[in-house]
């Protein structure tokens, strides 16, 4: 499936409109859950890194997740570079599309 259109807001998410009418919402919170780099999936052999948001009660002391920069990556994906210095992972489209929330009303 391919994107038609894609909006970035680097504190919120990424909106996609997918061919075929269909929209998806992604969160920055899901985003960097789903990270598809080898060191966050355990491709190496090792244990999954994957990152999880820190309880703190005192959130305000602490940046929460956002996105610094987006870039694309040929005509298939696109690399985010996180506040955490996280940026190795390349998002597919394929694997947008895969992690997408589906719509709270589907008939």
């Amino acid at each position: 499936m391919n994107p038609e259109h894609i909006a970035i807001s680097k504190s919120k998410g990424i909106e996609i409109d997918w061919e075929g009418g269909e929209h998806s919402s992604f969160p920055v919170e899901l985003l960097r859950a789903e990270c598809p780099c080898a060191t966050c999936t355990g491709a190496h052999g090792t244990e999954p890194q994957k990152w999880t948001p820190e309880p703190n009660p005192f959130q305000m002391y602490k940046p929460r997740i956002a996105m610094e920069t987006v870039e694309s990556v040929g005509n298939y994906a696109i690399r985010i570079h996180w506040n955490d210095g996280h940026k190795t992972g390349i998002y597919s489209f394929d694997h947008l599309f895969k992690i997408r929330p589906l719509a709270a009303t589907q008939s």
